[in-house]
């Protein structure tokens, strides 16, 4: 009968678990030297060892060709540093060939070691049964009673509570094991478990570790195997050894042989890395309208339209870390060197926001029903990323200019700020002297008809021309009121943004500093009102109002549209968005 990778090259000793060597050496070390305590709790990503640590663990307590004295004394006592110094070298360590060590690391039935699923015992009747079961003897004397919980958080917290007393005091020569993947559960349901063991947490698996384990078994397999084929099962398999046993069990059952590339990617439906890398071409030359028939060819195909999104982002990654001038190991030396061919083609805040867009998408996109859809949408953003830095190059220039920016969204670079005028206005340069005659007066500047329209877009001149004035009160109220009415007696009617008394008699009483204001730009100008804003009714509730997050963002949008017409006009042109 055929053995499965996982189950046949699974660890019989602790110096032949990977990775987890601060878990192994203190077990082992703890068995050596009669330190073993009644109760572990073992946490860490599935696939990583935690079953199989509990399985050596109680393969060294029951192994039956223990060296005597060098384990625990009798009744789990210290041993006496006569019985320490007399221990042999691989005092702690299973023989892993006895038939004792032999049930156990096969999971065959054993009356001293029990091992327990708790997804489908997790009720408080279960765990009293085991509580029940935990006060008889082992079989034989000098051997222990090992008790293996898997997915220990399904447990409920009545279960818990039945087991606490027993965990704080057990029987002679009872150990109890618990492995989970989400120790936090057993936090909230029952935190004084916590305190009763012995915790330890294991280590995610990194790639360079799995390809290394996989070269191993696949050699005393006597398969040969290409590089980028097991770094593509390193990285399927998201840091569990378990998993990566798995995946290479499921190509190996095609049948070709040697371990390649392409045997991977057919058995485990993953997408070549030239489409990744077409789309990345499509991306940079910002060919948006090739999104639709390149995504359609991948539904043709068949593909998992999630695991390629996932792929998508670790290509992104990899070309960010290109970019940044670093290295990307986990990708085809092919790949690798594509990537280093368009290190200039992007820079890493448009990968930044490629990234953080994916994140955001990510969430929610295997539940989706509309994957195609999202993906197309995404990428089309991807391609069009350029209108959006040129936004930002926009708004940036008007904060630093004061309005005084002259670039539009069509210009990928960011123009010079030019020179601001001054708020003062400016006395009309002197006429050159005739030489026939004397000297012309000046000629007065021309100054335009009162018209409300260009009033609005010119407001901020003004308020600049009050400032001048040495009157910040007026200032500050004249920034929070706008011109809705022009007569054509040269009336001038302004109304605040939100009802405020004060700013209000601040404008009335300064009305001829606004008035000379005006006058500067407009002719004809001869009153000025202040039209008063109703106040709104007080709301019944006493808990004040919170602006949203959108909300804030149509604010400032529509500050900044008034401020500088040119804003306004692209904004409406082009159906721009502001972005934070």
């Amino acid at each position: 009968m055929y053995l499965a990778l996982a189950r046949k090259y699974r660890p019989k000793r602790f110096a032949d678990v990977a990775v987890q060597s601060h878990v192994s050496n203190t077990l082992k070390g703890a068995i050596a030297r009669g330190r073993v305590a009644h109760g572990y709790l073992l946490c860490g990503p599935r696939g990583v060892g935690k079953t199989t640590l509990a399985r050596v663990l109680a393969m060294a307590l029951n192994c039956e060709r223990r060296a005597h004295g060098a384990g625990l004394g009798a009744e789990g006592t210290q041993p006496s540093e006569e019985t320490q110094a007399a221990s042999p070298a691989g005092a702690g360590e299973p023989c892993g060939e006895c038939a004792s060590c032999t049930r156990i690391w096969s999971g065959s039935a054993s009356l001293d070691v029990i091992e327990i699923d708790a997804a489908s015992n997790r009720g408080v009747d279960d765990a009293r049964e085991l509580r029940e079961r935990a006060m008889y003897a082992p079989t034989a004397e000098g051997r222990f009673k090992v008790y293996i919980v898997d997915e220990a958080h399904m447990l409920t917290r009545e279960a818990w509570n039945a087991l606490l007393k027993i965990l704080e005091e057990p029987p002679p020569r009872v150990i109890f094991v618990f492995a989970t993947t989400d120790p936090q559960r057993i936090t909230q349901a029952a935190a004084p478990v916590m305190s009763r063991l012995q915790r330890f947490d294991f280590k995610r698996i990194s790639p360079v570790e799995v390809r290394e384990r996989l070269t191993t078994v696949l050699a005393a397999e006597g398969v040969g195997a290409d590089d980028d084929a097991l770094a593509m099962i390193a990285r399927a398999a998201d840091g569990s050894m378990r998993d990566a046993l798995s995946l290479t069990d499921q190509v190996l059952s095609m049948g070709e042989g040697r371990l390649t590339a392409t045997a991977v990617r057919g058995a485990l439906g993953l997408v070549p890395e030239d489409e990744y890398l077409g789309l990345l071409e499509l991306i940079a030359e910002r060919r948006a309208v090739d999104v639709f028939p390149a995504v359609g060819r991948l539904a043709e195909s068949g593909i998992d339209f999630a695991v390629f999104l996932a792929g998508l982002a670790d290509l992104l990654r990899a070309q960010l870390a290109v970019t940044l001038g670093g290295d990307a190991p986990d990708v085809s030396d092919q790949t690798r060197s594509a990537l280093r061919a368009r290190r200039d083609r992007f820079t890493a805040p448009d990968l930044l926001r490629m990234l953080g867009a994916i994140a955001e998408i990510e969430p929610f996109y295997r539940k989706s029903s509309q994957q195609q859809l999202l993906l197309e949408t995404l990428l089309v953003r991807f391609a069009l990323l350029d209108r959006t830095v040129e936004l930002e190059d926009l708004l940036r220039g008007i904060g630093d200019g004061g309005g005084a920016q002259t670039s539009t969204p069509s210009t990928s670079r960011r123009v010079p700020d030019a020179p601001r005028p001054s708020p003062r206005r400016a006395e009309p340069p002197a006429a050159a002297p005739r030489a026939d005659g004397p000297s012309a007066p000046p000629k007065p500047a021309p100054r335009a008809a009162l018209d409300l329209n260009v009033l609005c877009e010119r407001w901020g001149d003004i308020v600049d021309r009050v400032r001048s004035m040495g009157r910040p009160m007026l200032v500050s109220a004249l920034e929070h009121a706008l011109p809705v009415a022009v007569s054509a007696q040269g009336t001038i009617t302004v109304q605040l943004e939100q009802p405020n008394e004060i700013f209000e008699k601040t404008i009335e009483s300064g009305a001829a500093e606004v008035l000379s204001a005006v006058a500067g730009t407009f002719d004809g100008v001869t009153r000025l009102l202040v039209r008063r804003v109703e106040q709104p009714a007080a709301p019944t509730s006493d808990v004040p109002r919170r602006l949203t997050e959108d909300q804030a963002r149509q604010e400032r949008a529509q500050m900044l549209r008034k401020k500088d017409p040119a804003l306004d006009a692209a904004i409406e042109a082009l159906d721009l968005e502001l972005l934070e």
